[in-house]
């Protein structure tokens, strides 16, 4: 995953785009891999779970997490 990250970020770089390491999080998917993932020296942050395009997407690829949240915002939509 570290290559990885350095092939985005070099290419994104040659058509001029920048990685904001700040803004940047890292979930490891189906891992036991512990290593940190860096980039230009700072080790971006790792989280357990990301909103992303309105669906929860966490580690084990299960999507319990997702259903729980529509069912608790359909639950305030109706009461």
């Amino acid at each position: 995953m570290q290559m990885k990250t350095v092939s985005v970020a070099a290419v994104s770089a040659s058509v001029g785009l920048r990685i904001h390491k700040g803004k940047t999080k890292v979930l490891k998917y189906n891992t036991n891999n512990s290593n940190p993932i860096t980039l230009d020296g700072e080790t971006l942050e790792g989280v357990e779970s990301f909103m992303y395009l309105g669906n929860i997407i966490d580690e084990q690829g299960g999507s319990d997490a997702d259903v729980k949240a529509r069912i608790g915002k359909a639950r305030t939509a109706f009461l």
